[in-house]
């Protein structure tokens, strides 16, 4: 099963520019969803990207908890890992059931 990678639509230069932002221009808002809706609109993207992308470079600076995009970029490593070992497990399990039966189904030599 071969699965189409889904290329993201904002580079990761446009998400520290955006993020570079909202952080300087932030104070000249009501609010930050009113932050968040004005620069993304200037921007072209939408607010929930923007606020999005904040947070996730909160984390990556240690400012913010939660796991940062490096250790997100592990874990999803190690869970396709996890999901291949699965599959080859389930494979082995097959063919040895496989091989015994067989080898029961065999005539028995004297």
């Amino acid at each position: 099963m071969e699965q189409k990678k889904i290329s993201k639509p904002y580079s990761p230069e446009f998400r520290e520019r955006a993020v570079r932002l909202f952080l300087e221009h932030r104070a000249d808002y009501r609010s930050e969803a009113a932050a968040y809706a004005a620069i993304a609109g200037k921007l072209g993207c939408s607010a929930d990207s923007l606020r999005a992308w904040c947070q996730q470079a909160g984390r990556d600076g240690g400012e913010r908890p939660g796991p940062t995009t490096a250790q997100l970029a592990r874990i999803k490593e190690l869970e396709r890992e996890v999901r291949e070992l699965r599959q080859a497990n389930e494979i082995l399990k097959k063919a040895s059931a496989y091989f015994a039966q067989a080898e029961l189904d065999r005539p028995f030599r004297k």
